[in-house]
């Protein structure tokens, strides 16, 4: 096995999970990106695996791979055991931010707050009159290990909650109060918190068709919001951050409510990367263009290959 002198950034995209497309754009347009300061490859996979071909001596991982598999820890652990240098988090961060249960219980001992929820296996729900006497009648259903809000429910009532239970039988779900308000994306760069973005889909519901539908959304960044406002939402974005063990990069998701309340939603690690995704708008509030974030995201991986020479 030859040593290279410089690496290749290899991007890897596609796979088998419910986001492949979401993740073929976004691999797409940050290989683009970072092939503007890198020799930089695409490879689009079709199976859940890293290719056997290449050598991490010669190239650094830059995952695009969003959902199952690609982000919640089994592809780092494999680039891990195989020697890989890559960009974003570690196993135990990727494990711990896809599951949302996990991330709010660690933003919580963090102090940052989290609303609570109720979490069930598959078709074992809990009775809907319980769950409504604990947590209200408007509510939010949605898998625990999901991302691009892949099979998000907003529900009101027995009647409504009841018929959406009904479809579920396998999976582990969580139920949530939910909290009417306004949402915001705050992207941390190497423990950073970047510009705040308001997201104002129509209908108020920012579900999978607002997130890929064009015009369906709007965007505010950086966001209106007072100044301590501002302060405290990146402080809670730092702080979820480093609850939660991440690297490099990720994208921390807030609500609001009629009072102003703040609560975490959730803390992604491989978030869209497409020049209109959430990240690079909150990038941009910061002086950084799509290419230049590109190339800051992939700037430790790329010193800790040489760390390992």
């Amino acid at each position: 096995m030859s040593v290279s002198s410089t690496p290749f950034i290899t991007v890897l995209c596609g796979g088998c999970s419910s986001e492949r497309e979401v993740s073929l754009v976004s691999g797409r347009a940050v290989a683009e990106a970072l092939a503007q300061s890198f020799d930089t490859r695409l490879r689009v996979l079709e199976t859940d695996a890293v290719p056997t071909d290449l050598d991490p001596a010669q190239t650094v991982i830059f995952p695009a791979l969003h959902g199952t598999w690609g982000e919640d820890g089994t592809l780092q652990t494999e680039l891990e055991q195989r020697g890989f240098a890559y960009a974003g988090c570690d196993p135990e961060s990727s494990a711990r931010c896809m599951d949302k249960v996990q991330t709010k219980s660690f933003a919580h001992l963090a102090g940052i707050p989290v609303v609570d929820e109720i979490v069930f296996e598959g078709a074992t729900a809990p009775r809907a009159e319980t769950i409504i006497s604990r947590l209200g009648e408007s509510l939010v259903l949605k898998p625990v290990d999901e991302g691009s809000s892949v099979g998000l429910h907003m529900v009101e009532g027995v009647a409504q909650l009841e018929a959406a239970l009904g479809d579920i039988k396998t999976g582990r779900w969580m139920i949530e109060p939910r909290v009417r308000g306004r949402e915001f994306a705050v992207g941390v760069l190497e423990g950073k918190a970047m510009g705040i973005v308001e997201i104002k889909p129509e209908g108020g519901v920012y579900d999978y068709a607002h997130k890929y539908t064009a015009g369906s959304t709007r965007y505010e960044f950086p966001a209106s919001l007072s100044e301590s406002q501002t302060a405290h939402m990146r402080h809670a974005a730092e702080a979820a951050f480093s609850a939660c063990l991440c690297r490099d990069f990720a994208r921390v998701d807030f609500m609001t409510d009629e009072n102003d309340a703040m609560f975490l939603l959730e803390v992604n690690t491989i978030p869209g990367l497409t020049p209109t995704s959430l990240l690079p708008k909150s990038a941009s509030c910061v002086g950084l263009d799509f290419p230049a974030l590109a190339r800051r995201m992939a700037e430790p991986a790329l010193a800790r290959w040489l760390a390992r020479r």
